[in-house]
């Protein structure tokens, strides 16, 4: 098992709580690069929600 696949585990049943958590983390990384990088910043938010939206693991 990967760990990408343990950590949907862990991230079913909460994952409002997790994408609330990428838009966070982004949003940090958004304002310590002020903003130069925010349209990679987020298309690798939605990236990371997909990955446990929708999907249950394996």
């Amino acid at each position: 098992m990967s760990m990408l696949d343990k950590l949907k585990g862990l991230l079913k049943g909460h994952e409002d709580q997790a994408e609330k958590a990428v838009d966070k983390a982004g949003d940090a990384v958004d304002e310590r690069t002020q903003g130069k990088f925010s349209g990679q910043v987020d298309a690798t938010k939605e990236q990371a929600k997909n990955q446990f939206r929708d999907q249950p693991p394996e």
